[in-house]
């Protein structure tokens, strides 16, 4: 074969492959940018679960210290015991306070049933002195008609004296003339003398009446003042009957103090809340607790997330639901399902670009490089799909993979 034609073979296979291998370059970048678009991956993500500080709500010694550092404790096991000793005493002293109340207003319910009764007896001798005053005002009706029939009675004999005194005076001169008999006469004498007599007897029972409706009317007096003096007399015993309202409103006062009272000795105790690690322990049983105070922090175990800081170009191909692939850097072989929880809509502004804002409340996500203008990258969570045994820490070092829709 003539050697022009093999360099030409040569050239035209050249061509080929260069064109081959720029059309796989393409290729290659064209899934690279796809699977980048579809499929975001970051290695700017850390393990993140949830803790609390706990802080006793009770002051004084720790009495029992039932954790280690790095321990796991189950929900609902004893994390510290802080001495109860204080507290059950003001528990006590608070049920005694109560029982004391309780005895008062017993004492005082007797009290109130006598001044009851006292109120009784005075409402009956009040009603027993105005029926006496009734009785004393008919007493003087009585009398007063009595010496109105005495003065009746009197006027009728004055009447009768005055005619038999007129009819002596007539019949005696004609006894000089013996126009009448001496027998006459004297029967006239006689009964002037009698209606004298009757007169005389009349006005002293008239007498007698009006002293009787003077001893009649000073009893109505005195039954009077007596009704007065049993009214003043069932006033003041209504008025001096207690009530038991200002030793029952005190009832809720010490109930409210026990109940404070349990409360801070049954927080003499502290669980743990939930599944969780201790961590940052650095007190021992002997050091002395205050209310609010934190003595070491929990690290709830139950979930763990993956936070992962992805650019904000790519935040559109994420969304709740998604499935993830997530790689811890200490278990590298090790990959776990997971599912986006949530996008991140804000994080701390940039100081160089926008100043500096104070207590801000975002997180602050901070960028690689300074002269350089980067894409804000935004927090998404992940949540880990793993079981509770699986050892992960705090803040550890992550790789997340955006699966998409498929798992």
């Amino acid at each position: 074969m003539p050697e022009n034609d093999t360099d030409a073979q040569r050239q035209r296979l050249g061509r080929v492959v260069s064109i081959l291998i720029i059309a796989a370059a393409v290729i290659t970048g064209a899934v690279v940018i796809s699977r980048t678009n579809n499929y975001p991956r970051t290695d700017d993500a850390e393990v993140f679960a949830n803790f609390i500080g706990i802080a006793p709500q009770v002051d004084g010694p720790i009495t029992e210290l039932a954790v280690e550092d790095n321990q796991f404790r189950k929900q609902g096991e004893l994390l510290f015991q802080i001495d109860p000793r204080p507290y059950e005493y003001t528990l006590e002293k608070a049920r005694s306070d109560l029982n004391t109340l309780e005895g008062q207003i017993v004492d005082q319910r007797r009290t109130i049933a006598s001044q009851v009764s006292a109120v009784g007896a005075a409402r009956a001798n009040t009603d027993s002195a105005a029926a006496n005053v009734d009785r004393a005002a008919a007493a003087v009706n009585e009398a007063k008609a009595n010496v109105a029939a005495a003065q009746a009675a009197l006027d009728s004999a004055n009447a009768e004296l005055a005619y038999q005194t007129n009819n002596f005076h007539r019949i005696e001169p004609l006894l000089a003339r013996q126009f009448v008999t001496v027998d006459q006469v004297d029967q006239v004498r006689t009964a002037v003398t009698a209606r004298q007599q009757a007169v005389q007897q009349l006005r002293s029972q008239l007498l007698l009446a009006e002293a009787q409706v003077v001893s009649a009317q000073a009893q109505y007096q005195q039954t009077k003042a007596a009704m007065e003096q049993s009214h003043a007399q069932f006033d003041q015993s209504q008025h001096s009957v207690l009530t038991l309202d200002p030793l029952t409103a005190q009832r809720e006062g010490r109930a409210s103090a026990i109940r404070t009272a349990e409360y801070n000795l049954n927080n003499c105790r502290v669980y743990a809340p939930f599944d969780a690690r201790v961590t940052n322990l650095t007190i021992s049983q002997g050091a002395y607790a205050h209310t609010g105070q934190q003595v070491f922090t929990l690290i709830d175990t139950r979930i763990w997330w993956a936070v992962a800081n992805f650019r904000e170009t790519q935040l559109h191909h994420i969304h709740p639901g998604m499935h993830a692939d997530v790689y811890v850097l200490s278990r590298p072989q090790v990959k776990y399902d997971g599912v986006v929880d949530s996008v991140g809509f804000g994080v701390r502004p940039d100081s160089t670009l926008v100043g500096t804002f104070t207590q801000t409340g975002l997180p602050d996500v901070q960028r690689s490089l300074n002269w350089v203008h980067l894409a804000t990258r935004y927090p998404v969570r992940v949540r880990i799909l793993a079981a509770e045994t699986e050892p992960f820490r705090l803040s550890e070092s992550a790789v997340v993979v955006i699966r998409g829709d498929q798992k």
